[in-house]
């Protein structure tokens, strides 16, 4: 009882705050639901940690961040005696980041949201270029009215004897200060450019390619990473990262992925030359282990940024959060649904995810991060391992090897499989894979191994455990924009598994029909599925030894953990989101939006 009445959030604060959120984009003047979020967070961060608030209710540091910033400190401890000192002086740091916010992209300045024995996790947004420094710096002594001091003034509006190189050193010189104030050593880079650009102008930079190597003292790990846009394809292609790949020949794409050989990361037993033929599921799996060993094993804090820093950089800050909030690293007193409701909030809504615009494009970026959980609730992710030897190469055994049952309900699940795809339970269908494909070392899969999903309604229980799960569409197609699939299914339509009396003597007779103990997989015609069902492809579905290994498989606390963040996600999800959310897709529609002449409009 007294457990209960100590959670600060319940499941329908996650609804609400999924549909507004489904319907609002965050900004500081303008949303009346900002401030009570805000509060609700700042309440989450006390039950574990001290830390300083950073005023930013008139959006003087940044329109699209948090009204009130929480810069923590240390953690809380119960058996010694909390500290009544600050760390930092909260004037002192305003106004550090205040001087900072012209060197980001959008004004969107490093600030710390993690922190793990001691090491803050910054997030922000590329480096900005000097067009933007010079429009910024010059637009805000206009609105300020030039009611800024003398020597503020002369900082931020460089006069005409100034050169450029003197302003760059002076704006990426502050941004430097902030870094090294929260002692962050490693940027971690997921831009897949060197440079943005638009309309043939730079219109940002980013610490890899800075010419006077101002950034040079610290460890820039390029790891460039599909931007929300490749989450379309995702979904188009029935939510299945495992057949999906990155087209790295696009034109665009100019950014090569970099591990500087440090002490740390070379620790690291990937083979980083294979990325390019890594899928979706892969490359996730490994950029989060370079992430997790270098805040493990570094001495020092990481910065996570792509270019706006609101899609790829709180998918991955989110990934951190709940990874080590699973491992009992951090956050140790919240519950499953206060951690899901502050990486939603804080992580995701008041740093500006427009959810309400991914939604209505089709890209899912924030369904895919709660999705993702199932690939990293193993033992190798968890921050207590020894990252030395057991961080290894996901090429042969990272596609999701089902180590418990899952957990979607029947509607979500009709979400994740689009009504142009057709349903199938694939058990036991024998895969021939390409012999020259790149980062393949796997041989085909044995029907006595097979694949098994679960389709129907919410739950099917098997030896007394629920168990349910994604259905896998049966055909797949290449598609034009980024990403190339890698595999067609062919498998005939089939049901749910469903129980079979046990007769040893009619088993004996279809024993080359797919079966997990007394289950077996129907055709749509009513008939047993055979092995002659086959696909190819360049990468390995998951695969598990027997029926028995994964229903049984013990969970481990982690897992439960992670799995109950993801099971009050989908519910929220599926209740706000997949059940309420028509895209528009008509093409004057879109053209009509796209030129201001039509809002966006989502929902009905």
């Amino acid at each position: 009882m007294t457990e209960a009445c100590d959670q600060l959030v319940r499941a329908d604060e996650i609804h609400a705050l999924l549909e507004h959120f489904s319907k609002n984009s965050y900004r500081v003047k303008g949303d009346p639901k900002g401030d009570p979020v805000t509060g609700k967070c700042l309440k989450l961060y006390a039950k574990d940690y001290q830390f300083t608030v950073i005023n930013n209710t008139a959006g003087d540091l940044c329109a699209h961040y948090p009204s009130k910033l929480a810069v923590l400190e240390y953690e809380k401890c119960s058996t010694v005696k909390e500290r009544v000192e600050s760390l930092f002086d909260s004037n002192k740091v305003k106004n550090i980041f205040k001087q900072a916010r012209f060197a980001r992209c959008r004004s969107r300045f490093v600030i710390p949201v993690i922190l793990f024995e001691g090491k803050h996790v910054c997030r922000s947004a590329t480096v900005s270029s000097g067009a933007e420094m010079y429009s910024r710096s010059g637009l805000d002594f206009i609105f300020t009215g030039g009611e800024q001091s003398t020597s503020t003034a002369s900082k931020s509006v460089p006069t005409s004897e100034q050169s450029d190189m003197q302003m760059f050193d002076r704006v990426r010189g502050q941004d430097i200060n902030v870094l090294k104030t929260f002692s962050v050593k490693y940027i971690v880079d997921l831009m897949v450019e060197k440079k943005k650009v638009k309309f043939g102008m730079n219109v940002t930079s980013s610490e890899k390619v800075d010419k006077e190597n101002r950034y040079g003292e610290f460890c820039i790990v390029s790891v460039p990473y599909p931007g929300c846009e490749f989450f379309k394809e995702w979904k188009d292609n029935s939510y299945l990262g495992e057949v999906m790949q990155f087209d790295w020949t696009q034109g665009y794409v100019d950014a090569c992925l970099d591990i500087p050989p440090t002490e740390v990361l070379r620790q690291l037993s990937i083979d980083w030359s294979q990325y390019k033929s890594w899928n979706l599921i892969q490359l996730t799996q490994n950029y989060l282990k370079m992430m997790l060993h270098v805040l493990s094993e570094g001495d020092k804090g990481v910065l996570v940024h792509c270019i706006s820093g609101w899609d790829r950089t709180p998918m991955f800050v989110s990934l951190l959060r709940l990874s080590l909030w699973a491992d009992g690293a951090i956050h140790k007193s919240l519950t499953a649904a206060e951690i899901l409701y502050l990486t939603l909030a804080y992580d995701w809504y008041l740093f500006g995810h427009n959810l309400s615009d991914r939604l209505n494009k089709g890209e899912e970026i924030l369904l895919f991060c709660f999705y993702f959980l199932s690939n990293i609730t193993s033992e190798e992710y968890s921050i207590h391992s020894k990252k030395s030897s057991k961080l290894h190469s996901s090429l042969s055994d990272t596609n999701g090897v089902i180590k418990a049952p899952e957990t979607y309900s029947s509607g979500l699940r009709r979400h994740l499989n689009n009504s142009s795809s057709s349903l199938a339970s694939v058990g036991g269908c024998q895969r021939k894979l390409s012999s020259g494909s790149a980062g393949s070392n796997s041989g085909p899969i044995d029907s006595n191994n097979p694949l098994f999903y679960i389709s129907g309604e919410d739950e099917v229980v098997i030896n007394g455990s629920p168990a349910s799960g994604f259905s896998q569409s049966d055909s797949f197609h290449p598609t034009p924009n980024g990403s190339r699939l890698q595999a067609g299914l062919s498998c005939k339509r089939s049901s749910s598994p469903i129980l079979m009396q046990s007769n040893r003597g009619r088993q004996s007779s279809i024993s080359e029909s797919p079966t997990c103990g007394s289950w077996q997989v129907i055709s749509g015609t009513g008939s047993l599925i055979s092995t002659e069902c086959h696909s190819t492809s360049s990468q390995s579905f998951s695969k598990i030894g027997s029926c028995e290994e994964a229903l049984e498989a013990p969970a481990s606390e982690r897992w439960e953990k992670l799995d109950a963040v993801r099971r009050i996600f989908n519910n929220a999800y599926h209740n706000k989101i997949t059940t309420k959310f028509k895209p528009d897709t008509g093409i004057m529609n879109q053209l009509s939006e796209r030129l201001g002449f039509k809002q966006s409009k989502g929902f009905f």
